[in-house]
């Protein structure tokens, strides 16, 4: 099994040569300050092509036990790139801002040997809605930011579930804020990243749509929002009269605020030997 697409400017960097080679290339001799992440047998790393940045992530297989412990918890595990490749289509497809890919490869039959590589524009500058939000209790951000912050991340939600599609790691962390140069004052501008976990279907189900929804409101949790924030969200999402929303997702409403409190609870116990807890 080989699969690979190329587009600029990967057809002229790569031009005749092998670009599973290519990709192993920049993950071995990346520095030190280029990687990202490096986590079973994923690297992740920045790198630039005339003064522009990308990033490669680049994987070696996926253990066996890996595999079963996906497939025990009824999960299809995710096998390389061509997951993240496709939700990126996807995501583009139904209007939702993400990331732009230029290449992926996949190649090897067996699962646990595969190699697969990624490569996507790097979205700069730019910083993740975790880090930016969370001065918010403290520091209340303008009304009309905070809204249109809120609102965007609604409709990005929206249309990733009505399009098929669940995140599986639908944190802020995952939300980057595209930054203005020079300080300039512009409409805030959203963009979804990793998308490797991504589930893709014909209709979201609704376990795995209200697993995501739990997901953000637990990474929401602290940074101050009003009751009223929070029903702003929720009549953005649905695309209903908020008074059919409160009686007719009551149930759900109620399920997602045990498991934010449950998220948070096992949060809070893996990382309770730290000096100071961080979202």
């Amino acid at each position: 099994m080989r699969k690979v697409e190329l587009r600029p400017p990967l057809t002229t960097l790569w031009a005749g040569r092998d670009p599973f080679a290519a990709a192993a290339e920049l993950a071995r001799s990346a520095p030190a300050g280029a990687l990202a992440r490096d986590i079973e047998g994923r690297r992740t790393l920045r790198f630039e092509i005339d003064h522009r940045g990308y990033y490669l992530k680049a994987q070696n297989g996926v253990s066996w036990g890996r595999i079963a412990e996906e497939w025990l918890h009824l999960r299809r595990p995710i096998l390389g790139a061509s997951n993240e490749w496709q939700a990126i289509e996807r995501c583009h497809a139904l209007g939702i801002p993400t990331m732009t890919a230029v290449g992926y490869g996949e190649c090897g039959a067996s699962p646990a040997r595969r190699q697969s590589f990624l490569v996507t524009e790097a979205i700069e500058p730019a910083e993740d809605l975790d880090v930016v939000t969370r001065t918010w209790r403290e520091h209340p951000p303008a009304t009309r930011d905070k809204r249109a912050l809120l609102l965007q991340v609604a409709d990005i939600a929206r249309r990733l579930h009505q399009g098929g599609i669940n995140h599986r790691d639908f944190y802020l962390c995952h939300f980057l804020l595209r930054l203005a140069p020079d300080g300039a004052s512009t409409r805030p501008q959203l963009a979804l990243i990793d998308l490797h976990r991504a589930q893709i279907r014909r209709c979201t189900p609704r376990r795995w749509r209200d697993k995501d929804l739990s997901a953000l409101y637990f990474s929401a949790l602290d940074i101050g929002l009003t009751q009223r924030d929070k029903l702003r969200f929720l009549k953005a999402y649905f695309d209903r009269p908020l008074r059919d929303i409160l009686q007719q997702e009551a149930r759900l409403l109620q399920a997602l605020e045990r498991e934010a409190a449950r998220l948070k609870r096992r949060f809070e116990r893996k990382f309770a030997h730290r000096p100071a807890l961080q979202r």
